[in-house]
């Protein structure tokens, strides 16, 4: 199911991804409020589901996400869904710019994964992005003290989550459809989850069942823009493109939340995007040798 390879279509799913995800953190923080990080998932892949089966129906039914990787489809959502649920309850410990920036130690992990199970190239551009994007968000999170806040270690353990998962999505690309690999995440992570769900629900108010039904729409649809990205581009290419994300929350946690904004995160946001900048430079065609 690859496509032929294209940064900007690369780019334009990717600008897709990032403006939902941004919605699902302010979303994600005024649910953790009231609710548990159970309930939440397991709503947002109800709605999830609903949501996805008129897309399903026009792509010729249940047929159209078939799949013969049902093993892989499993190791991705459930390692997804883990890390899913940190930053979650991240979210209740730390500010949103915060988890967000923290999050952003997985291009390390996903450029290490890439390069050494999908045999993907990384370029001087490549790793030149990547720097540029840790050196920017280090610049965001800079802690004020030494103390290490629990919701640091756990957004931590889910960056390192969202890398193998990322990894994963990419390898599924190679023969499944962006359709396929949204169907079987919502499907793995709804009956993962059903369980603790039951356990821990409480009946949303009005309010709450309107914040959960922006989680299930960003959350389903975030995830098909990531899959139509990774079609286009490498790992490598598409994640330091997500390094965007960093300075929109903060701006976001600054606007809702009166979350700190100053020129140390202005600068740190420039980085990011002259790393994302060098990230889509071409990359030169090797010279035949003369004969």
């Amino acid at each position: 199911m690859s496509a032929t390879p294209s940064k900007t279509m690369a780019a334009l799913w990717m600008a897709g991804w990032l403006s939902l995800m941004l919605v699902m953190a302010v979303a994600g923080r005024e649910t953790t409020r009231d609710l548990s990080v159970f309930q939440i998932m397991e709503v947002r892949s109800l709605i999830g589901f609903t949501l996805l089966l008129p897309i399903i129906y026009r792509a010729g039914g249940f047929k159209a996400v078939k799949t013969k990787r049902l093993p892989q489809h499993i190791a991705r959502n459930g390692v997804h869904y883990f890390a899913q649920l940190g930053w979650f309850y991240a979210l209740t410990l730390i500010g949103i710019g915060q988890v967000v920036a923290i999050e952003f130690t997985m291009p390390i992990w996903t450029a290490l994964l890439a390069a050494t199970f999908l045999s993907e190239r990384m370029t001087s551009w490549k790793i030149a992005a990547v720097v540029l994007g840790i050196v920017g968000v280090v610049m965001i999170v800079r802690p004020a003290t030494g103390e290490i806040n629990p919701g640091q270690l756990i957004a931590l353990g889910a960056a390192i989550g969202f890398s193998i998962s990322m990894a994963l999505a990419k390898s599924l690309t190679r023969t499944e459809s962006a359709l396929s690999i949204l169907f079987w995440m919502i499907v793995v992570q709804m009956v993962m989850g059903l369980l603790p769900t039951l356990h821990v629900w409480t009946w949303p108010s009005a309010t709450l069942w309107g914040w959960l039904f922006v989680i299930g729409v960003c959350g389903t649809f975030s995830h098909y823009c990531l899959a139509s990205a990774l079609r286009y581009a490498d790992a490598t290419i598409v994640v330091p493109m997500d390094f965007l994300r960093v300075p929109l929350t903060a701006t976001a946690g600054w606007l809702l939340y009166s979350e700190r904004l100053d020129a140390w995160t202005v600068l740190g946001a420039a980085l990011i995007l002259f790393g994302n900048l060098l990230n889509l430079k071409p990359v030169a065609p090797v010279p035949a040798r003369a004969q």
